[in-house]
């Protein structure tokens, strides 16, 4: 009877502290995921903009129709640590690490070569990467983190790390490159709540003022 009894107090337990961090963390997620969509929207200012929900509280995709400058679209995906879940969320963090935002820049002018900065050690998969064999590689460091680099011509690498290093935390940048087959400048990073309208104001002027002139469309 003492031993069914301290189980059933254990599950109580257990069931309590489950409803707080459900409550809590689904309070929290929400708040990020306002404040993100807040802080990019009024950055971009879109001319048209879609959102398509991911399910539970773990994030969102956004479509923003721009039409300005050099910036056909701008889409980012977030997804979020499930801060919700107390028996997921410790997994979570071995297996995501952080929260991760994924943009796609889609520019008027066309990409002209491939380049990548791809920081070590982050991916347990290394993701696909149609042309490698065909690209120059290298190992670059920036601001204290070693990244791969994979390109047809190193200005191209240049041009990418001068906008990783003017990054708010350049280390939270962990995939930047630039894809001329989809025309799209992509980055995944690790968004702060405090810097995400500067870090994507930095996304914008190098898709409007780089992207748009050589090295990268010539």
């Amino acid at each position: 009877m003492e031993f069914s009894s301290t189980w059933i107090l254990v599950i109580m337990v257990l069931a309590a502290l489950t409803t707080i961090q459900f409550y809590k963390g689904r309070k929290l997620n929400l708040q990020l995921m306002y404040h993100y969509l807040k802080s990019i929207e009024e950055v971009v200012k879109p001319e048209d903009k879609e959102y398509v929900w991911l399910g539970g509280y773990i994030g969102f995709r956004a479509t923003y129709k721009v039409n300005r400058e050099n910036i056909r679209k701008f889409e980012y995906t977030l997804t979020l640590l499930p801060r919700h879940s107390l028996l997921y969320f410790p997994i979570a963090l071995i297996t995501s690490r952080h929260d991760k935002l994924y943009v796609v820049v889609k520019p008027f002018a066309q990409i002209k070569r491939e380049a990548h900065l791809i920081q070590k050690g982050y991916y347990r998969m290394r993701p696909d990467i149609e042309n490698e064999p065909l690209l120059q590689k290298e190992v670059v460091e920036i601001a204290g983190k070693k990244y791969e680099a994979l390109y047809e011509k190193r200005r191209d690498i240049e041009g990418l790390r001068a906008l990783l290093e003017g990054m708010s935390k350049p280390h939270n940048v962990k995939h930047i490159s630039l894809t001329p087959k989809t025309n799209v400048f992509y980055l995944l990073m690790k968004p702060e709540p405090d810097t995400i309208g500067e870090d994507v104001e930095k996304i914008l002027r190098f898709a409007n003022e780089k992207i748009k002139e050589s090295p990268f469309s010539s």
